[in-house]
């Protein structure tokens, strides 16, 4: 086909996006399992992912360690359809509700959005990057493990930091 054949519509806009799962209920490998695919078939495909790293919970007292990952996914959805879709897979996999004025608590699963490219997002129920991401070794240990040595972190500054473990 001559290429003034082909339509920009095939071309569409790519962005990556790193989500963090956790899970602290139930077949928590096997649930993290089921959010891998599901992110796959609902928010973009899933090129790299981190092992899985078992947890004490952070924010509250539980007796259930967490076993928590990051994935880099490739999408073409705006961050608040990433978001929606993530929500919807929660629910489809058992999360009943989301933490509240930061009360947290035993959940099946939970999937954050970390980073999507280099944009910030300041939104009342979608932060990008996350805030508390830094503060949170089960995300940053994952999330370097998937990030290439030399791509930037985004700083609490807004500047970038080089991934450098």
């Amino acid at each position: 086909m001559p290429p003034s054949a082909v339509h920009s519509s095939h071309f569409a806009m790519t962005h990556n996006v790193y989500l963090g799962l956790g899970s602290n209920l139930g077949d928590r490998e096997a649930t993290l399992n089921a959010a891998i695919s599901e992110i796959g078939k609902l928010v973009g495909e899933v090129v790299r992912r981190s092992a899985f790293y078992v947890t004490e919970p952070w924010g509250f007292a539980s007796g259930n360690a967490f076993v928590n990952a990051v994935v880099c996914c490739q999408t073409a959805f705006s961050p608040r359809r990433v978001l929606e879709a993530t929500q919807q897979i929660e629910i489809t996999l058992g999360r009943t509700r989301k933490s509240v004025g930061g009360r947290y608590a035993d959940r099946t699963i939970d999937i954050d959005i970390l980073l999507y490219d280099d944009i910030s997002v300041d939104e009342p129920d979608l932060v990008i990057p996350h805030p508390l991401m830094r503060q949170r070794d089960f995300v940053m240990r994952p999330l370097r493990e998937v990030l290439s040595p030399l791509q930037a972190l985004p700083t609490a500054e807004g500047t970038q930091e080089a991934n450098r473990d």
